[in-house]
C-alpha cells in the first residue's frame, strides 16, 4: 500500500493494525494536508445491507462538531469495494499506549475521563452510541486534549462479533452486561465502559478478568469488581463510588446520563486538586535513579560495547543498594540516540534522578564523564570527568556508584559497599569480553548469539573459572538452538555442559542459576527446570527476561495462569526489554490472545528489528484472522530475516499465482530442498555452519491443510532433538493436527501427554 494512491489520498506509512481495520498516513493531494485512513476488514464490508447501515451512521458521526471527538472528513470504498474512512491525523498517542506505560496520577485520569464524557455527552445528544469505548480508541494529542475516534464502527462489528471466533480480548473486557448478551443497548452501555477505562487508568488493571473471552464475560455478567482503593489506595472515597456506580450491571442502576456523570468527576476534580495542593508540601520522594547509555565518543563501534557495558555495571552496583530503586537497563537504554530533554526521560521511566554521561577510549586511555540530574528541576546534582588509564576503570565504576550513593543521602554499611564493586572477574581483558559477548546476545539474532559466543570464550580464555562467562555461553547455545540456527542435537549439549560448569564456578547467581533452568526447559527436564528458576527468583526477585523465561517454562509444563502472572511480572519489570516482549508474545500466542500477541510481536520489532520469529509469530496470528495478505508479507519478511530472501520471492509470486495455500506449500518445498544440504557445512564449526529446521517446513505444511507432509517433518523433527517440539502441547498452528492418532503417537515418543 505504501506509495499507492486511493482517490486523492496518497499512501506515506501504516500507523497501526487490529480487528477494526489497518490504517495509514496520508496526504490529501486536493487539500494539501494529513489525513488518516483507516480500511475496514473485507468481511467488514461484503455485505450491501450492513455497508449501507454503516455509511448511514459514520455520516451522522461526522457530523459531530465537538473537540473531544475525532474528526471524520469523509466515507468512501475502493474500487475493489473495500470501505475505508478519512480522519483527522493527531500527532500525539492512544490512551492505551499510555496506560501500557503504568497507571495515571488520579488528577491525569479525571481530566482525560473528563473530556471522554464530554466528547460523548454530544455524541448522545444527537442520539449516537458509540458501543466500543476503550483506550485504543482514545487518541491523546500531544496538547492533551482526548479525542474519541471510531464511532459507527463499533455497531457494524458488534452485530456479529460474539458468534464469530476471534473475538478481541481487548474490545470483550469494555462491554456492558447487556452488550455482551447480544441485547439492544442505549447511551449507559458508554458509561459502563468509562468506568472500566477509569479504573484501568488508575489501577493498572481490568475491572473483569478472564484468560478467555467467555471467561471474561462470565464475570461481566456475575462477579463484583474490586474495590478501586484496593487497587489504588490513594482513590477517594467519593471516586471509588463513581467508578462503583458506573459499573452496575443493571442499566437502571448506572448514571443515568452523562450529564450527571460528568458533573460529578468535575466535582471529585476540584476535591482532588485542593488536597493536592495540601499534600505537595509533606510528599516525599523515593530515591530512584535510571542509569542512561554512556555515549559513545568518536563513534567507533568497536567501543560500544564498552560504553553500554559500563552503564550496565553501574546498574547492576546500585541494584545492590538497599532502598533505592534503579530503572531496568532494557528501559533505560531504549532512549540511546534520542535528544529527549532527560527530564522527560525520567518522567517516563518514574524515577527521581538520571545518570548521564560520555566515554571517549583512545588506545589505553579513557576520558569519563558523569553527570547526576534531578529530574524535578534538571539541577545537576553532581558531575565529574575522569582521564585515567583503562586499567582504571572497576576504580572509575566504583568511584561513581559511591558518589551516586552519597547524594541520594543513603548510608552504606561497609558489606554494602564491598557488593557494588563485585564483578566476578579479577581479570579487566575478561571482564571487558564479557562486556562484548553480552552486548552482540542482546542482538537477538543468529549473528549476534555466534559473535557472543566467540567473546565468551574469549574471556574464558582470560580467567578459566568465569561463572559468568559460561552461564552466556550456555543461554547463546540454547537460542542458537531453539531458534533453528544450529542443530539444536549439537548446541543443546555444549550449552548444558556450559551450564553445568556455571553452575559448579558460582552457583550463588541468578544468572547462573537461570541459564541451568533454561537448558532443562529445553530439555524436558521439567522437576530441574522449575528448582533452578525458584532459586534464581530467590537471589534477584526482580530479574525480568528469567521472570519471561519461567513463564513459558509454566506454559509447557502445563502451569498457563501461574505462567500468565510470571509474563506479567515480566513485563511489569523490564516494559521496554526486547526478549522479555519476546517471551510475551510467545505466551500470548500459545494462549490464542491474538491481539495481545500482534501488539507484544510489534514491541519486540520496535526494540530488535532483527528478530525474525516476531514476524512469524505474526504471520501465524494474521492467518488465524482471515488477514491472509498480511500474513504473506510477515511470512516473506521472516524468511528474508533468514537469509531465504529467494523462497520469500517464490511465496509473493506463488500467492499471486495460487492463493495463500499454493504460497505456504511452495515456501515449504523449497526449504526442504535447502534442508537436504545441511550435511554439506558439516565439516564447519558448529557456530559457522547454516542450519534448516525441520520446524519451520512442519509449521508451513501444517498451515496449508498437508498433514501427511506436516507429520514427515514433524518426525525430522523429533529425530533432530528441535527444543520446539515441546510446543506441539500449547500452540495454536498445531491444533488441525491433535485429532490425528500421529500426533497422539508424536506426545508420546518425546515424552509429552496430550
Amino acid at each position: 500500500m505504501i506509495g499507492k494512491n486511493i482517490s486523492h489520498y496518497k499512501i506515506l506509512e501504516k500507523l497501526g493494525a487490529g480487528g477494526m481495520g489497518v490504517v495509514y498516513k496520508a496526504e490529501d493531494t486536493k487539500l494539501d494536508r494529513y489525513v488518516a485512513l483507516k480500511f475496514l476488514p473485507q468481511h467488514l464490508s461484503q455485505a450491501e445491507e450492513e455497508k449501507k447501515r454503516f455509511i448511514h451512521e459514520a455520516k451522522a458521526a461526522s457530523a459531530l462538531d465537538h473537540p473531544n471527538i475525532g474528526t471524520i472528513y469523509e466515507i468512501d470504498e475502493t474500487e475493489d469495494g473495500q470501505m475505508f474512512i478519512a480522519m483527522a491525523c493527531y500527532e500525539g498517542e492512544s490512551l492505551k499506549d499510555k496506560i501500557d506505560r503504568g497507571t495515571l496520577p488520579i488528577e491525569e485520569a479525571i481530566d482525560i475521563a473528563i473530556q471522554i464524557v464530554q466528547g460523548l455527552e454530544k455524541a448522545h445528544s444527537k442520539e449516537i452510541v458509540h458501543r466500543d469505548i476503550k483506550p485504543a480508541n482514545v487518541l491523546l494529542t500531544e496538547d492533551g486534549q482526548a479525542k474519541i475516534v471510531d464511532f459507527g464502527l463499533a455497531k457494524l462489528v458488534n452485530r456479529t462479533m460474539l458468534t464469530k471466533e476471534g473475538t478481541t480480548l481487548g474490545t470483550v473486557a469494555y462491554m456492558s452486561p447487556e452488550q455482551t448478551q447480544g441485547t439492544l443497548v442505549d447511551h449507559r452501555t458508554d458509561i459502563w465502559a468509562l468506568g472500566v477505562v477509569l479504573h484501568e487508568m488508575l489501577s493498572g488493571e481490568h475491572p473483569f478478568k478472564g484468560d478467555y473471552e467467555q471467561a471474561v464475560i462470565y464475570s461481566i455478567m456475575n462477579e463484583e469488581p474490586p474495590t478501586l482503593t484496593e487497587l489504588c489506595p490513594t482513590a477517594s472515597k467519593k471516586l471509588t463510588q463513581l467508578v462503583r456506580k458506573t459499573l452496575q450491571k443493571d442499566p437502571d442502576e448506572r448514571y443515568e446520563s452523562t450529564i450527571e456523570l460528568l458533573s460529578d468527576l468535575k466535582l471529585i476534580r476540584t476535591e482532588s486538586e485542593s488536597a493536592s495542593s495540601k499534600d505537595k508540601k509533606k510528599e516525599k520522594i523515593t530515591p530512584s535513579v535510571a542509569v542512561l547509555p554512556f555515549v559513545n565518543i568518536g563513534g567507533d563501534p568497536e567501543n560500544e560495547y564498552f560504553s553500554d557495558g559500563l552503564a550496565e555495571e553501574l546498574i547492576n552496583a546500585l541494584t545492590n543498594v538497599k532502598g533505592l530503586q534503579v530503572a531496568a537497563r532494557t528501559s533505560s537504554f531504549r532512549f540511546r540516540g534520542k535528544e529527549l530533554d532527560i527530564r522527560d526521560i525520567g518522567k517516563q521511566l518514574n524515577v527521581s534522578t538520571v545518570l548521564e554521561g560520555s566515554v571517549r577510549k583512545s588506545g589505553n586511555r579513557l576520558r569519563i564523564t558523569a553527570q547526576l540530574i534531578k529530574i524535578e528541576d534538571g539541577y545537576h546534582l553532581w558531575s565529574e570527568r575522569y582521564d585515567r588509564d583503562f586499567d582504571d576503570v572497576f576504580a572509575i565504576q566504583d568511584e561513581i556508584s559511591l558518589a551516586i550513593v552519597e547524594k541520594l543521602k543513603f548510608e552504606l554499611l561497609e558489606e554494602a559497599k564491598a557488593s557494588l564493586a563485585e564483578r566476578y572477574t579479577g581479570n579487566l581483558e575478561a571482564y571487558n569480553l564479557y562486556l562484548q559477548g553480552r552486548h552482540y546476545f542482546s542482538k537477538l539474532s543468529g549473528d549476534g548469539y555466534k559473535k557472543a559466543i566467540e567473546y565468551f570464550k574469549l574471556a574464558l580464555e582470560k580467567d578459566p573459572d568465569y561463572a559468568l562467562a559460561y552461564a552466556g555461553l550456555a543461554e547463546s547455545y540454547s537460542f542458537l538452538g531453539l531458534w533453528g540456527f544450529t542443530a539444536p542435537r549439537e548446541s543443546l549439549p555444549i550449552a548444558k555442559e556450559a551450564a553445568q560448569k556455571a553452575l559448579a564456578l558460582d552457583n550463588s547467581l541468578a544468572e547462573v542459576r537461570h541459564s541451568f533452568g533454561l537448558v532443562c526447559t529445553f530439555n524436558r527436564e521439567w522437576s530441574v527446570a522449575k528448582q533452578e528458576f525458584n532459586r534464581a527468583f530467590e537471589l534477584n526477585p526482580n530479574y525480568a527476561f528469567g521472570h519471561g523465561c519461567h513463564a513459558m517454562y509454566l506454559r509447557l509444563s502445563g502451569s498457563a495462569e501461574e505462567g500468565m502472572a510470571e509474563i506479567k511480572l515480566a513485563l511489569e519489570l523490564e516494559p521496554l526489554s526486547a526478549p522479555v516482549n519476546a517471551a510475551a508474545a510467545y505466551f500470548f500466542y500459545s494462549m490464542r490472545l491474538y491481539d495481545e500477541t500482534i501488539e507484544q510481536c510489534r514491541k519486540t520489532l520496535e526494540l530488535q528489528p532483527s528478530f525474525y520469529a516476531a514476524h512469524s509469530y505474526l504471520a501465524l496470528v494474521y492467518a488465524r484472522k482471515g488477514m491472509l495478505e498480511e500474513s504473506i508479507l510477515e511470512w516473506k519478511t521472516s524468511l528474508s530475516a533468514r537469509g531465504a530472501s529467494k523462497v520469500a520471492r517464490a511465496m509473493q509470486s506463488a500467492y499471486e499465482r495460487s492463493g495463500y495455500k499454493g504460497a505456504l506449500i511452495t515456501a515449504a518445498q523449497k526449504i526442504s530442498l535447502a534442508y537436504q544440504f545441511v550435511r554439506i557445512w558439516n565439516y564447519l564449526p558448529l557456530t559457522k555452519r547454516r542450519y534448516v529446521s525441520p520446524m519451520v517446513i512442519a509449521v508451513l505444511y501444517t498451515e496449508a491443510g498437508e498433514k501427511d507432509r506436516a507429520f514427515k517433518w514433524l518426525n525430522k523433527a523429533y529425530l533432530n532433538q528441535e527444543p520446539q517440539m515441546t510446543s506441539l502441547m500449547v500452540n495454536p498452528h498445531w491444533d488441525s493436527l491433535r485429532s490425528d492418532p500421529r500426533f497422539d503417537e508424536l506426545l508420546r515418543k518425546i515424552g509429552l501427554e496430550k
